[in-house]
């Protein structure tokens, strides 16, 4: 069973010592952060048990597991369901029958992703005492390397926190001693059973609880993932597999990819990772819908006019054209990143926060949205320009890119969601590279006030007057409420004004970073924020066939400036349903 400990009201200790001592069939692991602290300071604390050593957790799903709890919880790898204790007090007594290990394989190790993210992740989550108390970290890559030289190389991305915590120097000290690293092929049996060994070294008489986190090219998923099952799964805990995007290419490759991983996985031990999820911003927009009345009764196509999804880079490619002209922007965000938000957004109240409930209302609007048409949708890819003297190359300029490529650099597409709640309201996603900002945010703009008194200040433009919430994604993370305000004074004049959430001001601790969040999920099971597969197959089915009549018809992208708002396009196509994009407008600027 898995514990969950909020803050404990008073009197709670005379209750601990009149309950009974915890059962000895689970070995029990911290699972969130505070390992160590006090009660007072910790304000929330959760722990999870893990399977007992008699039950079985192989990757193979056609094993059963020797013990089987009365009523069917939902499971995975024979760990049990989680429930929530509200009176729990002193936990640290609990730390002592802690008997299990995480080991955490970073396959790919020596990547850049593996380097600038999942390592400094990791320290980030040891540094706040999130990490079980026993764990191990293994780089495994191809690269001949040594553990000093992963240390070495890992030591170089590291970071503390910006608020200047003591023992930082000593702290990275402790986690880089728990860093190894093994050199071997992605598709050798034989390598990872030496991976195992080494594990187990580690591990020693201990409940083996592995994480594999694939930071690799997709086209090796399938060989570490048989390798690693075959050879270095845990035989008494659980062991799952975190996989990076691209999740396959089109509907027919993404299904491949996972009838792929299904040969050697069960769906609970797979975990899609799409860092966007992990985002503060985006993993706040449930509770600032849910959790306040002012919002959830105006959430539907009766006060909403538009919603706007819009992802902007204000650089290029960069050296990694050779990537990326094989996906293009409407594979690399918005199949994915967005798609996800959209579903996040507009999904029906699920019945509880359990991962299956969300991700089965997430299911829903994807179902509920007809796939893309051509003519709801604008590409387009930057050319060469000078600004200020500088000049900034095309996309085709990139030696990596073929010149007469026609992939996609930007993109804004019209999409709808056929069902009750949001019919006739579009949804307009833009993305894109080399643009003049660099921002992700939500913009969700009201309808105009039926019978408005005061529609004379605002002259013929009556958008001036729309309220819109703003949902800033990053960077500068926000909330922001635009609406129209008398300015002091004799007469009537007005203005619009913001109602103002900016993160930095309001809180002081540092926004974890993404993938810290979901590290975290995937070493606790917590699945809300990854992707199922039959959501992934949701999400192809919108984007495929046009994804294929792009790539048939080899049609030309309309070409606009580095630097620059995009091609004009995008503002026929928000014109075409009445829109006007947010991001664009004068104020946008002062916000």
């Amino acid at each position: 069973m898995a514990l969950s400990c909020m803050r404990c009201p008073a009197g709670a200790a005379a209750r601990r010592a009149a309950a009974p001592p915890p059962s000895p069939m689970a070995a029990v692991s911290f699972a969130r952060c505070g390992f160590g602290r006090s009660t007072a300071a910790a304000g929330c604390w959760r722990i999870q048990a893990v399977a007992p050593q008699g039950v079985k957790a192989p990757m193979d799903p056609n094993v059963k597991n020797a013990v089987t709890p009365t009523t069917p919880p939902k499971v995975e790898n024979g760990s049990p369901s989680e429930i929530t204790l509200d009176e729990f007090e002193d936990l640290n007594a609990l730390s002592k029958n802690d008997d299990s290990t995480v080991s955490i394989t970073v396959v790919g190790a020596s990547g850049d992703l593996a380097k600038k993210k999942i390592f400094p992740a990791l320290f980030a989550l040891y540094y706040e005492d999130c990490l079980p108390k026993h764990f191990t970290i293994f780089g495994y890559a191809r690269s001949k390397m040594t553990d000093a030289e992963l240390r070495n190389m890992v030591s170089k991305t590291l970071t503390c926190r910006i608020d200047k915590r003591e023992n930082c120097s000593e702290k990275m000290d402790e986690f880089l001693k728990r860093c190894f690293y093994h050199s071997g092929q992605y598709d050798s049996e034989e390598h990872f059973k030496d991976l195992d060994k080494k594990l187990k070294q580690h591990e020693g008489s201990r409940v083996s609880n592995r994480l594999f986190y694939l930071s690799i090219p997709p086209n090796i998923f399938l060989d570490v993932v048989k390798c690693a099952s075959k050879s270095a799964s845990s035989v008494n805990g659980w062991t799952r597999v975190i996989v990076e995007k691209p999740f396959g290419r089109d509907s027919e490759s993404s299904a491949a990819l996972t009838r792929g991983l299904k040969q050697y996985l069960v769906e609970d031990q797979i975990f899609r990772i799409d860092h966007y999820l992990g985002k503060e911003l985006v993993e706040n927009l449930s509770v600032l819908r849910f959790s306040n009345l002012v919002f959830e009764p105006l959430w539907s196509r009766q006060y909403i006019r538009n919603v706007q999804l819009i992802f902007s880079e204000d650089f290029g490619t960069e050296g990694r054209g050779g990537y990326f002209d094989s996906y293009g922007i409407i594979r690399d965000i918005m199949q994915n990143h967005l798609l996800q938000i959209l579903a996040l957004f507009a999904m029906e109240t699920p019945i509880s926060l359990e991962a299956e409930d969300i991700r089965n209302e997430k299911v829903k609007v994807l179902r509920s949205m007809k796939p893309l048409q051509l003519e709801d949708v604008v590409i387009g890819q930057y050319k060469s320009h000078t600004k200020g003297g500088t000049s900034y190359p095309g996309y085709t300029d990139d030696k990596t890119v073929p010149k007469d490529s026609v992939t996609p650099t930007f993109a804004a597409a019209a999409l709808f969601i056929n069902n009750a709640r949001w019919d006739g309201v579009p949804f307009l996603m833009k993305a894109g590279k080399a643009l003049h900002t660099k921002r992700a945010e939500i913009r969700v703009q009201f309808r105009h006030v039926p019978g408005n008194l005061y529609k004379g200040s605002f002259g013929t433009d009556l958008d001036r007057a729309t309220n819109e919430l703003v949902i800033r994604v990053q960077p500068d993370e926000a909330i922001y409420l635009k609406i129209n305000n008398k300015i002091p004074g004799l007469g009537m004049r007005l203005d619009r004004s913001n109602l103002n959430l900016h993160y930095a001001a309001r809180y002081s601790k540092e926004i974890p970073d993404a993938y810290e969040r979901l590290l975290l999920d995937a070493i606790e099971g917590e699945r809300r924020l990854f992707i199922r597969s039959d959501e992934l197959d949701a999400a192809w089915s919108l984007f495929t066939p046009l994804l294929k009549e792009l790539e048939e018809k080899r049609i030309a992208p309309e070409l606009y400036p580095y630097g620059s708002r995009g091609p004009v396009g995008a503002h026929y196509l928000a014109a075409k349903y009445n829109v006007r994009w947010g991001d664009l407008s004068a104020e946008h600027y002062k916000a």
